[in-house]
């Protein structure tokens, strides 16, 4: 693919992407499937490589999708709550591996792997032990004040056990079972299903205010 054709197509993916992550993102409404999504996103991140002097700042490639909803305060993350970076092939894995052994400069790494939890990603910050405030990544610098809807999770410790200033990130999720009750509910009240247990706990959560 020549230079113009790659400004052409990366261009559409850009505009493509953007849509389908404020669907995902704002609206907790997806219009296509994560896998679908993401295929667009490997296109769009290789055309970029292969051509950098066409990389853009607004492209997702280069941050995170989502905004700050209107009704929320405001809240300025001290630390950056940045996406995942998607992995999919072994070469990509080996690749991932020697970029963190350069950095740390550590020969002997461990990795722990376990399943992704994909839910609403929110940073609880503690001062003193106790839980104060706790925001959605919003676009990653800000996010949205939820600390009234957290405290509604019962499993959210409002007290640690040690007089502690920590920040920590976790996501909001709901179960299968609860997810396939909740569908099943939809349909009996003939209302539409959600999509995913992802953008159902979205939407249900950022709804109690």
């Amino acid at each position: 693919m020549d230079k113009e054709s790659a400004k052409k197509r990366i261009q559409e993916l850009r505009e493509k992407t953007q849509y389908y992550a404020n669907k995902y993102y704002d609206d907790d409404n997806p219009e296509i499937s994560d896998f679908e999504y993401d295929m667009l996103m490997v296109e769009l991140r290789n055309l970029e490589n292969k051509f950098p002097d066409l990389i853009d700042k607004d492209s997702l490639t280069q941050k995170v999708g989502g905004h700050v909803k209107e009704g929320f305060d405001k809240v300025e993350h001290e630390v950056p709550l940045q996406s995942l970076q998607d992995v999919f092939s072994i070469e990509e894995l080996r690749q991932f591996d020697a970029r963190i052994r350069k950095e740390t400069n550590v020969e002997e790494l461990k990795y722990s792997v376990e399943a992704k939890i994909d839910g609403l990603s929110v940073a609880l910050e503690y001062v003193d032990g106790k839980f104060v405030r706790g925001a959605t990544r919003g676009n990653g610098q800000i996010g949205e004040d939820v600390t009234a809807n957290l405290k509604t999770i019962k499993n959210i410790p409002k007290e640690l056990k040690e007089n502690v200033n920590i920040i920590v990130r976790g996501e909001v999720f709901i179960s299968k079972d609860d997810f396939e009750k909740m569908n099943e509910e939809q349909e009996i009240l003939e209302e539409k299903t959600f999509a995913n247990a992802r953008n159902a706990a979205a939407r249900l959560f950022k709804a109690i205010r």
